[in-house]
């Protein structure tokens, strides 16, 4: 018998049952109206067109599509163990939400993991620890032509911003920062009156769209940016160029999640999505990058600036080194984004497929301004997947200055990663411009989580350099650090990857691998487009990209 018929007997038989049984009692009225309501979905069911399943399977299908929207959630709660889940783990989640909360955060009879598992990541400790600072010390940002450095703490809020994020969410995370003295990235969604609110030092995140900054044919606004960047809170300016959950892909904000006060902060009118361009149209090269970095040096009273990338083609990284080379001009600090990176929607080809992970752009980047001779005066900061004192020193041995985290700030004002955040139905409040939703969230509350957060991993910072022996997180190197790639080896990240010496590429001192070598042959400082591929004297036959 098919499905269908067979599921609209069984229903007329219970139909008949309930009717007679009804009629007899005179009562159960209640039961007619759920048998009206039944009928009413089958024969929705059966008219539509746009599903086969329901047409084949009326009122019975619908558990199907109830079951797909509960899964993470069953999943998550039930059947993940503490190392399992994605894109964090309950253990990630859990240490968050511990320090978040400032209650015991020890863990219990020993590790979970499995040490001689591969891709087992290890610091080692000194047998003469140090004691341990009382105070974290600060990252100087500014280079010789900045006039306003600033003093960063080494963990910081990563770009989200209003219109990702709710506006009490926001206020919040700012709020936080404020207490806690780090500072917070507004993301490429403009400075909104809930950042300015909490009065935490502001990083302002300007994308492809010049959101804030924008006259109305899209293009930048200089005036705006004036009046806006000479603002106390606004301590840092970030240009993006990229970021790790869509490298190469502008930003969007669908229509559902646009408020009037959102449309305001970014100076874009209502009802449409609002999506970035792909590039910047103030400039087409690598020079032009830096005149328009150092232009908004100058209109910002001189503060830091710095750009915001997921490594890509290493070309033309290099040809902006080497623009960098030319003019004179660079950056006071560079984000490196991870590919593994992402607080909102992304295609999945983009998120799961494109741009570079964190310790590789990283290191390659590290690599690239050392051996050009600039590694001194830029600061990296590394934003990806950073949860803990350890991902913090980590990234540090692998040449970063200090980190930026997104998700983990998340967590601390209550995220569960149920990765709703493209659908405006967060259930925390967090990623949704809901007013119901967003109700729910405490903003002195979360505030004080999230500053806990950050006081507590900072705190086991400092305690990991104390037990390394170590006086500053500086002084974190990659020998330190130990990778198991089987159960019987072992590597150090100095033997990890390829380490280039200070200047090796611009006078030749010491070996350069190819994986340098030709893309730095090509790049040129007048043009993202290398230089034809020519063979030469020790580069690979077949050059990378």
């Amino acid at each position: 018998m098919p499905a269908k018929t067979l599921i609209l007997a069984t229903v007329i038989a219970l139909s008949a049952i309930v009717i007679a049984a009804t009629v007899q009692s005179g009562s159960g009225w209640w039961a007619l109206a759920l048998l009206a309501i039944v009928w009413l979905v089958i024969a929705h069911d059966l008219i539509q067109r746009r599903r086969t399943l329901l047409r084949n399977f009326p009122l019975i299908g619908h558990g199907r599509y109830l079951i797909e929207d509960f899964r993470d959630h069953f999943r998550q709660y039930l059947i993940e163990s503490d190392r399992d889940g994605y894109p964090f783990s309950h253990e990630q989640r859990a240490l968050v939400y511990r320090r978040a909360k400032g209650v015991n955060d020890v863990l219990p009879f020993g590790t979970i993991q499995d040490v001689y598992g591969s891709n087992y990541d290890w610091l080692n400790h000194s047998m003469q620890p140090e004691e341990r600072l009382q105070v974290e010390p600060r990252v100087h940002i500014g280079g010789a032509a900045c006039r306003q450095p600033y003093q960063s703490s080494h963990l910081n809020i990563s770009a989200m911003s209003f219109g990702a994020l709710s506006g009490r969410a926001i206020a919040a995370l700012n709020r936080g920062a404020r207490l806690g003295g780090f500072s917070h990235n507004t993301g490429e969604g403009g400075i909104s009156r809930y950042h300015r609110e909490g009065g935490g030092d502001l990083v302002w995140g300007i994308g492809t769209a010049y959101f804030g900054c924008r006259r109305e044919d899209g293009r930048f606004d200089p005036e705006q940016f004036r009046a806006k960047a000479v603002e106390a809170q606004v301590r840092m300016i970030e240009l993006k160029l990229s970021q790790g959950a869509k490298p190469g892909g502008g930003g969007i904000l669908p229509a559902s999640k646009l408020s009037r006060e959102i449309a305001q902060a970014r100076g874009v009118a209502m009802g449409t999505d609002v999506i970035s361009p792909r590039c910047h149209p103030e400039f087409d090269s690598p020079v032009g990058l830096l005149e328009f970095l150092q232009s908004l040096r100058e209109l910002s009273g001189g503060k830091p600036v710095g750009i915001k990338l997921c490594l890509g083609r290493r070309v033309e990284f290099m040809a902006l080194v080497k623009a960098m080379l030319e003019t004179g001009v660079q950056p006071d600090f560079i984000t490196v984004d991870g590919s593994e990176g992402g607080t909102g929607a992304a295609p999945l080809e983009l998120s799961n497929s494109v741009g570079a992970p964190l310790r590789d752009g990283l290191v390659f980047i590290h690599n690239t301004l050392n051996g050009a001779g600039l590694r001194d005066g830029i600061r990296l900061i590394a934003a990806g997947k950073v949860i803990s004192a350890f991902d913090i020193a980590r990234n540090i041995a692998l040449g970063a200055d200090l980190c930026n985290s997104a998700r983990g700030m998340m967590f601390a004002l209550g995220c569960i990663q149920a990765r709703k955040c493209e659908t405006n139905r967060c259930p925390t409040g967090v990623a949704t411009q809901d007013p119901l939703r967003t109700s729910g969230l405490n903003v002195p509350d979360k505030a004080e989580r999230v500053c806990r957060y950050h006081r507590h991993t900072i705190a086991h910072l400092l305690e990991l350099m104390a037990v390394t022996g170590l006086r500053h997180p500086g002084e974190f190197t990659p020998e330190l650090f130990h990778h198991r790639m089987d159960e019987r080896n072992v590597i150090s990240y100095r033997d990890f990857y390829p380490w280039l010496a200070p200047g090796c590429l611009l006078d030749g001192a010491g070996a350069v691998p190819d994986w340098y070598a030709e893309p730095w042959q090509r790049a040129q400082a007048a043009s993202f487009r290398p230089h034809a591929n020519k063979k030469a004297p020790g580069f690979l036959k077949t050059p990378g990209p």
